[in-house]
């Protein structure tokens, strides 16, 4: 890929931000937000978040704005927008298809635009929603005239050694062109290379499992210590020698928080309701339960 291709990055949180930074060098790079407040902020060379300092930013080619119509036509679109939980802690998709009806509004025909969503979401949104919410704003035919593809972000703000431009990004895309093209976009952005997930679902469930895998392990050791307490047992005295095993899982007591750990999950756990539901209304959905429920999990002693 050369470095004429340009590349808009759509959200400049703790993800995006560093994520068009690093772009920056490569390519022509917009920043695109919707905050005011922010896109002021970075041009005075401050980032709220900490992830960027000032000389870098001040001496990246980043070009940064509010408005859509500023920026030209692009040949990848990278949507970093927050994807929340609501107040009964469903998923909230609101800002990742607004992101989505802005990127739709910019593309044009004959471009050939390539559009990556690095935001959380459970499988199946980027081709079953985003798609076709692209086509309904743009008027072009996904899969022709534009192509999706997804890589999870794995930042973890405020860390300085697993940065965006050190980490294996796992990658996926709508055709094998489609997933070499942005395999090449980002092994210009990382030097820990990239992995090829076999779809974009696979990709999507791979981000969200990650963190659940994560909440889980805390959660339990959580609750262990507790237990062990009670006993006037010392956690750290049971957990040493539990890790002389080869095959134990290291995780110590602590606090489960950030932007995702305490999210993704809940991802997860609405994705496999509605699977459920749905699994019932057809007609070989409970034997294929039967068949198949729960044998994933078993692994030796």
């Amino acid at each position: 890929m050369t470095g004429d291709k340009r590349v808009i990055v759509v959200g400049l949180g703790y993800v995006g931000l560093p994520l068009a930074v690093a772009l920056a060098k490569s390519f022509e790079t917009w920043g695109l937000d919707v905050d005011t407040r922010r896109i002021a902020e970075l041009e005075r060379h401050h980032d709220r978040t900490g992830e960027i300092d000032a000389e870098r930013l001040a001496a990246s080619s980043l070009r940064l704005t509010t408005d859509p119509a500023a920026c030209l036509d692009a040949d990848f679109y990278i949507v970093t927008v927050p994807t929340p939980v609501d107040a009964d802690n469903r998923p909230d998709l609101g800002i990742v298809m607004a992101a989505t009806r802005t990127v739709g509004g910019m593309l044009k025909a004959g471009r050939r635009s390539i559009i990556v969503y690095e935001s959380t979401v459970y499988p199946g949104v980027t081709e079953d929603m985003c798609g076709p919410e692209l086509e309904r704003v743009s008027g072009l035919v996904c899969g022709k005239d534009f192509f999706l593809g997804y890589s999870p972000e794995r930042i973890n703000p405020g860390d300085r050694e697993h940065t965006v431009d050190r980490i294996t990004k796992v990658i996926s895309g709508q055709t094998p062109e489609v997933l070499e093209d942005i395999a090449d976009l980002y092994n210009q952005v990382t030097s820990g290379g990239v992995f090829r997930a076999a779809s974009i679902k696979a990709a999507e469930a791979a981000k969200v499992i990650e963190n659940a895998q994560r909440d889980i392990n805390i959660a339990f050791v959580n609750e262990i210590t507790q237990i062990f307490a009670k006993m006037d047992l010392s956690v750290w005295d049971v957990l040493a020698a539990a890790g002389t095993k080869w095959n134990f899982l290291r995780f110590e007591p602590g606090l489960v928080g950030g932007h995702c750990i305490g999210v993704d999950p809940y991802y997860l756990a609405h994705r496999a309701t509605e699977t459920r539901l749905r699994s019932a209304d057809h007609p070989g959905g409970p034997r294929h339960e039967r068949r198949y429920g729960g044998m994933g999990g078993r692994g030796r002693a």
